[in-house]
């Protein structure tokens, strides 16, 4: 065992927008980063959804400290008020930020971090654990296997590449994973209009979820719908009625969001969209020509034949690598405790989650900290300025700027409109932060500035990365 040295990197995992904001924030407190990235290059899972676009206009997407190394280069902004796509999000935005001098040789793409633990030391062990530097292992494209020292580490890393299953009590349903295998059920967000068109077209497809995500996936199969004969769109959720996807309609700020909410009711209301609620998934019959959905409903047992199955019911955080630290989460959503509460989507459904930072963020594993997507858990409610401020915070703190850690905030317009993937109560006030005297509004008060709700992984939604 040895102490972290001064120059012993900060380790970051994922190369997303968030794991990106925070090497630039660690490289202005002249900290140096390691972004740790299992994909092909920078913003792999925003790839997958790329052809989705944002709710959120630019102004709200790029971080500060990484607007300023963008500047140095001379690099052109995009139009504040233009909604980005996913690809427009890398292409445009982190690519060239991964380019830039301070960064360029502190990330590494094609690396896959499977452990993080305190070298020497295994999570039982609590002599000089503070002062023990992290041990980083990685895996490289070639099946490489690599430790990094680390003085601290920030995990990134999203939730993207962790659905959650479809069948009920948050536990696969028999025959999901076969259904999969099969090609039956697709991945989140498929591209339905373009490269995944022939796909869906002339075909049953049974869309599951009631967020934002499954209502960009219906409105797709409706556009292809009008030119492609025989396509036929079913919508399972298991709440009683779909009320709550509709969002706030005219009511939004964000315009893109509340024309999702309209057009969606429409084609609901003309027949276009099948809606089964209430419909509790329990199996997957895997046929040869089609799959069948078992399901229990208020009516009883159903049977649903379809061709192709669709998952919009969100994420879940991965904690598998991380089994060899002290971590200290809420034991309902999987985020850190402090932070879980104010998040709940049972009881908080319009992403009026006070600004928070390192204090909240923290665990009993000393300089180690998750952030971004992943530092919600299983909320779905994540807003990507939330993440930058997250790491903002939490450099701030590893640079010995206290005060700066602090003073956590966000100066975003006020929505006052209730939304969420899970379509969670909006009874409940929202308990204050530890971070401020003030306490937080109830979720569905009279409007208030809020923080504004950007694209999930999975495209138009109430998260992001």
């Amino acid at each position: 065992m040895r102490a972290p040295a001064a120059d012993m990197p900060v380790v970051v995992i994922g190369a997303g927008p968030v794991g990106l904001a925070a090497a630039a924030h660690l490289t202005e407190r002249g900290l140096v980063p390691l972004v740790l990235e299992s994909g092909n290059g920078v913003g792999a899972s925003i790839r997958a959804w790329g052809h989705t676009r944002l709710f959120s206009p630019w102004e709200y997407n790029i971080d500060a400290a990484a607007q300023r190394l963008l500047q140095a280069t001379g690099w052109t902004a995009p139009a504040p008020q233009d909604l980005p796509t996913g690809t427009e999000l890398v292409e445009r935005y982190l690519e060239p930020l991964a380019r830039t001098e301070a960064l360029r040789s502190h990330v590494r793409t094609r690396t896959r971090v499977v452990a993080v633990t305190r070298s020497g030391l295994d999570k039982t062990r609590t002599t000089g654990r503070e002062q023990t530097p992290f041990l980083v292992r990685t895996l490289g494209a070639d099946g490489t296997s690599e430790d990094h020292l680390a003085r601290a580490v920030f995990d990134t890393s999203g939730t993207w590449t962790t659905p959650n299953p479809l069948g009920q009590a948050g536990l696969k349903a028999p025959g999901e994973k076969s259904a999969r295998d099969a090609g039956r059920i697709t991945d989140p967000l498929p591209d339905v209009t373009g490269r995944d068109r022939q796909l869906f077209a002339g075909r049953h497809t049974l869309v599951v979820g009631a967020g934002h995500s499954a209502a960009n996936i219906l409105l797709d199969l409706a556009s292809l719908a009008e030119d492609a004969p025989g396509t036929r769109i079913s919508w399972a959720v298991r709440s009683a009625d779909v009320a709550r996807a509709y969002g706030g309609q005219d009511r939004d700020e964000l315009a893109a969001r509340g024309s999702l909410g309209t057009r969606l009711r429409r084609l609901v209301e003309s027949g276009t969209i099948t809606v089964h609620p209430s419909f509790t998934i329990t199996g997957f019959t895997t046929g040869a020509g089609h799959l069948e959905v078992h399901a229990t409903t208020p009516s009883g047992d159903q049977a649903l034949a379809v061709d192709l199955v669709v998952p919009a019911t969100g994420f879940r955080p991965d904690l598998s690598l991380l089994t060899e630290l002290r971590l200290d989460l809420d034991p309902a959503v999987d985020a850190p405790r402090r932070l879980g509460p104010l998040i709940d989507p049972e009881f908080h459904s319009c992403g009026s989650v006070a600004p928070h930072g390192e204090r909240l963020l923290a665990h009993p594993e000393p300089d180690f900290y998750i952030a971004g997507m992943k530092s919600y858990g299983r909320a779905p409610t994540f807003l990507m300025a939330t993440g930058y401020e997250q790491v903002r915070s939490i450099a701030a703190a590893l640079a010995g700027d206290r005060a700066a850690a602090d003073d956590v905030q966000l100066d975003l317009p006020e929505t006052g409109v209730c939304s969420t993937d899970l379509g969670g109560s909006c009874d409940a006030p929202a308990p204050s932060t530890a971070e401020s005297a003030e306490p937080s509004d109830s979720c569905c008060s009279t409007p208030q500035p809020l923080t504004l709700l950007t694209a999930s992984p999975a495209g138009q939604a109430s998260s992001c990365c």
